[in-house]
């Protein structure tokens, strides 16, 4: 089957790198417009952007926001409803680790900074999505958890594991309440991804002691985890799947 997006309008946050790219430029590819989201990293934005528009005229808009600003969250959504006149799919895949510490060495605000930038963020532009596509009829949301959120996350990471199992119960409960309207929310549960946020947070022999212990004995490529999210976006797909968190983890942990 070939999947298509022709006519759909996706907002993917934290599009500027790694999993976000992969998806930004996967829904391009099946001929959505997508609005590509970034805070700081600009020109990797940018040429995630021009990969989405690949000669098909207005298909990209660059939005830059800090999701951890509700008036920046609000400014963007505006934007891209106002360039596109709807969005039909939310991935709200901005987040991050910070830094590693166990809990008793946790700067005080760190724990306040990570729950908000991953659940904090999922919260507020869903907040500020969810009135446009009830007005469309309909839509889809796709949150963006991890493996941690089960297992309790490698060492220094077990508050960035709880925002993250934050974002699978928030997921559950919005597919419920926003079922009646229409809108399916699920979410996607990566394992190890071959991405710079490994580079910058785990040591090369942590992380190889990590991929031995999975089942396919490798790690998962960015795209791998984006065909996931087009799966759950697809009407045709997966119009009757919601409030389910999927596994992209090669075997690591299984249900």
């Amino acid at each position: 089957m070939n999947v298509r997006f022709d006519g759909k309008i996706a907002l993917v946050t934290g599009a500027s790198t790694g999993i976000g790219a992969a998806i930004a430029k996967a829904f391009a590819a099946a001929g959505a417009k997508v609005a590509v989201h970034y805070n700081r990293s600009e020109a990797e934005a940018k040429e995630v952007a021009k990969a989405v528009e690949a000669g098909r005229g207005d298909a990209a808009l660059l939005v830059k926001a800090d999701v951890l600003d509700p008036a920046a969250i609000e400014r963007m959504v505006r934007e891209v409803v106002d360039r596109f006149g709807r969005i039909d799919i939310l991935v709200n895949n901005a987040g991050g680790l910070l830094d590693r510490h166990p809990i008793d060495e946790m700067p005080e605000e760190m724990y306040g900074q990570v729950m908000e930038l991953n659940m904090g963020s999922t919260f507020r532009v869903s907040k500020a999505v969810i009135p446009h596509m009830r007005r469309a009829g309909g839509g889809s949301i796709i949150n963006m958890t991890s493996i941690a959120a089960r297992n309790g996350g490698g060492g220094g990471a077990v508050i960035y594991a709880a925002s993250k199992a934050a974002v699978s119960t928030f997921t559950r409960g919005l597919a419920k309440e926003l079922a009646p309207a229409g809108i399916r929310v699920n979410a996607i549960a990566p394992g190890i991804v071959l991405t710079p946020f490994h580079d910058k947070y785990t040591r090369p022999d942590a992380l190889n002691a990590m991929i031995e212990a999975i089942p396919l004995r490798r790690g998962a490529t960015a795209e791998e985890v984006a065909g996931t999210a087009i799966f759950l976006a697809s009407d045709e797909l997966s119009s009757f799947i919601t409030g389910e968190i999927i596994e992209v983890n090669g075997g690591a942990l299984m249900a």
